[in-house]
């Protein structure tokens, strides 16, 4: 069918669903088939439709820090090689933080769509690649003090030309990743999802008619851009600021500042960094595009928490950002940002929701833990024989809110990924798990309290593992909100064989903080264990349901002596902590 069609407002809601059913397929194809488990377990990627020209059609978003990056890494591609760089069957592979995208790990691949001789569309996938070179196993070195240290940095890049390999780029990528095997095959997971997009908007192109699917993906964005648009006049004018401290950079010890104005005019909201911190020496920068992505997520959560809008460009539109260069929120090269992404990411969206907080404060959340606790290590198998790479994180407390209790053991807010089963974990690499559960009283006390956070202890069972690890909130606790109390912060443990008593890793290694560091060797029998930090908790705790409270200290959430701080108590219900 060749012949355009008119599309009612029925008509768009039905390609609104082809378009995300067609984004949803593709995750799935990745998910199933890719080898490495932050992908098939952690779901730490997401699948995209995008116009010719860029702009966001259609998502399978399953980590919103990736909202920002994607409309501008295909834009930033085009803009730097124009439309003619793209011939059928080709595909791209991009990961530079510098030029639209976020950390390092995260690697970006576009395959455009032709129907004839017109480049008509783009399938994409974003997601974090388990292991990808630099000076740590997991390619996440906390002190890293540049880009080059971090891992193997791509611009934009033809992986397949015309249908075929580019096999001189594979032979560079795969003799620059420690798992070259993992990497294969997440890279053709990838590309799989690609090849299925390109399939599924043809054919949607096929039935329809071309000008029917190219029409009506930009009236769904300007659909989108109305509703939103709509939904931001309803907050109340003004300028809102916020402020907050971060602990450390990974390399030094000093705190930094981050400071943000929202303002709110009409019918665009503008997120204003001015003021914060030069960028600092080690990885906890954060890109352009993930700073956007911070106020995309907390823009949403005021205007549209259940998603109701199609998410594509137009949601972006009515937002705006003002990063300046060199700060650690808009890193300039080659400063390093891996841990920005990660770490610094989750809190902005916080500080974000704080500033909000003085314009609709019952549609905001306290802090969250606001770490994604990331540990990675890598070693050689003792049972293959084969070199093996892990990048590992954990669920944390979320901030209480207006309407309930912040959620238990959430990875962290910017990325809604899932942990990996213990079952999984101890099948793929030489850690025996002795304990793993959420953590007694780790969520600040309030009218409604903050999400518990996890705590897991792991023995090594290989000679040998070198660990890293990028844990924050160990020294500034997530803040509470409205009365309510802060949430308990992070931990990060190691016990050596023979010995009794767990301790900090700057105490038994040296390292410059209990929490960051780099390739530190642990020997079998040697423990670790780590604490996430817990929620904020949101109003006043004198104020909480006192069946809540007692339900909370029956379940183990809330220990009989922490709940004196709730005012009346518990009850006569004696608590049996899990």
């Amino acid at each position: 069918m060749n012949e355009k069609l008119e599309l009612d407002n029925v008509g768009l809601h039905v390609l609104h669903n082809a378009f995300t059913n067609i984004a949803a397929e593709m995750a799935l194809v990745m998910m199933k088939t890719s080898y490495s488990t932050i992908f098939n377990e952690g779901l730490d990627f997401s699948t995209v439709l995008l116009d010719a020209r860029g702009n966001l059609i259609a998502e399978k978003n399953f980590t919103p820090s990736m909202m920002g990056a994607i409309p501008n890494t295909v834009a930033w591609t085009l803009e730097e090689f124009g439309p003619e760089f793209f011939s059928p069957g080709d595909i791209v592979v991009h990961n530079d933080p510098y030029r639209g995208q976020c950390h390092l790990p995260e690697h970006m691949m576009m395959k455009p769509i032709f129907l004839g001789e017109e480049l008509v569309a783009f399938s994409g996938a974003i997601g974090h690649v388990a292991e990808v070179g630099g000076k740590a196993p997991g390619s996440f070195a906390s002190d890293a003090t540049d880009v080059y240290q971090e891992g193997l940095r791509l611009p934009p890049v033809k992986l397949m030309e015309g249908g075929e390999y580019a096999e001189q780029v594979w032979r560079i990528v795969l003799a620059n990743h420690r798992t070259p095997v993992n990497t294969w095959g997440d890279f053709h997971a990838m590309i799989g999802a690609l090849n299925v997009g390109e399939r599924r908007f043809s054919a949607l192109a096929e039935r329809y008619g071309t000008e029917t699917v190219v029409d009506g993906g930009q009236r769904l964005i300007d659909y989108s851009e109305k509703r939103l648009r709509a939904e931001v006049v309803d907050l109340p004018d003004g300028k809102y600021e916020a402020e907050m401290q971060v602990e450390d950079d990974g390399v030094g010890s000093d705190p930094f500042t981050v400071r943000v104005k929202v303002v709110i005019r009409g019918d665009e909201v503008i997120a204003d960094f001015t003021g914060s911190s030069p960028q600092v020496r080690g990885p906890m920068n954060c890109t352009f595009v993930v700073a956007l992505s911070a106020i995309y997520n907390a823009v949403f959560c005021v205007t549209d928490p259940e998603a109701l809008i199609p998410r594509n460009s137009g949601c972006y539109r009515p937002v705006r950002i003002i990063a300046p260069p060199g700060s650690v929120v808009n890193v300039v090269h080659p400063g390093p940002s891996v841990g920005g992404n990660t770490d610094l990411q989750p809190k902005l969206v916080d500080l974000l929701l704080a500033a909000l907080s003085q314009a609709v404060p019952g549609r905001v959340a306290a802090s969250s833990g606001g770490s994604s606790s990331n540990l990675l290590f890598g070693g050689t198998h003792p049972e293959t024989g084969r070199y093996y790479s892990n990048y590992h994180f954990d669920g944390m407390g979320a901030g209480g809110t207006n309407e309930k209790d912040g959620n238990d053991a959430e990875v962290t807010r910017h990325s809604n990924c899932r942990n990996t089963p213990i079952e999984v974990f101890e099948h793929r690499y030489p850690l025996l798990t002795l304990e793993y559960g959420m953590v007694t009283d780790s969520g600040g006390a309030g009218r409604h309290r903050g999400g518990l956070s996890t705590t897991r202890t792991m023995r090594v069972t290989a000679p040998e593992i070198t660990f890293s690890a990028l844990f924050d909130r160990s020294r500034i606790a997530p803040t509470g909100l409205f009365g309510g109390e802060d949430g308990l912060g992070s931990l990060l443990l190691v016990k050596r064989r023979g010995e009794d008593e767990f301790r900090s890793f700057d105490e038994v290694f040296g390292v410059a903080s209990p929490t960051k560091f780099t390739n530190v060797v642990l020997c079998e029998g040697d423990e670790i264990r780590y604490r996430t930090p817990g929620g904020g908790g949101f109003g006043d705790p004198a104020e909480r349901d006192p069946e809540a409270l007692q339900a909370d200290v029956a379940d183990g959430y809330v220990s009989r002596e922490a709940a004196g701080r709730y005012g009346a108590g518990p009850g006569p219900q004696e608590g049996t902590a899990r």
